[in-house]
């Protein structure tokens, strides 16, 4: 990646691992856009729904058979651009968030957290695609202090964050999101810290 032209870092995280901070302070540093709930917002105007309405469709687990019968229900509707909530499918939903990330890419160099980052921009031709994993005892005690739960809670959080991700990632490209192969660099930020996990990745991308 060339920092000196415009330039797309896609960051992928296991749930626990500070992976939204890095992107944040990775940005910040860079002095370029953090592209992440401003996606959800556009892609609410898209649709006309509320942001909060929005971002319960994003994290609701997708559902093939729910996706093929409201997609067909507004396929046959006789006015298909007048889409009210109850029509927008989770895979609409995507293909829209998709689609204002790479506006926004053709703009201006960015740092996209998470939502399929590493797919959607996989033909981009000045990209960096990021995996950040760490051992899940570390993992536990960033939830728990992070939310304030027990470690019981902190493991099914952790469990059902990463299930949903793996599936959602599954479903809408088709990839294994563990699959190295999606990945320009996988790194284990176990003892990085936020700070130390940018500072490595600056230098990286500074090579």
């Amino acid at each position: 990646m060339d920092k000196s032209e415009r330039f797309v870092i896609t960051v992928n995280r296991q749930f626990g691992t500070g992976g939204h901070e890095i992107g944040a302070e990775l940005a910040r540093r860079l002095g370029v856009k953090l592209i992440d709930k401003q996606i959800l917002q556009a892609v609410a105007r898209k649709f006309n729904l509320t942001e909060s309405e929005a971002a319960q469709l994003e994290v609701r687990r997708p559902s093939w058979w729910e996706d093929f019968s409201r997609f067909y229900q507004a396929f046959v509707d006789v006015h298909p651009y007048r889409v009210v909530e109850r029509e927008v499918t989770s895979r609409q939903f995507f293909y829209a968030q998709a689609a204002a990330m790479r506006q926004i890419a053709d703009e201006e160099s960015c740092v996209v957290v998470g939502r399929c980052g590493f797919d959607v921009f996989k033909s981009h031709p000045n990209k960096l695609r990021i995996f950040l994993h760490s051992n899940l005892d570390r993992r536990i005690d960033r939830v728990m202090e992070r939310y304030g739960v027990d470690e019981e809670k902190a493991r099914i959080l952790i469990e059902d964050n990463d299930y949903t991700r793996e599936l959602y990632t599954k479903t809408f490209t088709g990839r294994d999101w563990y699959d190295c192969r999606n990945y320009d660099i996988a790194l284990d930020v176990s003892k990085f810290g936020v700070n130390g996990a940018v500072d490595f990745l600056m230098r990286f991308i500074d090579e």
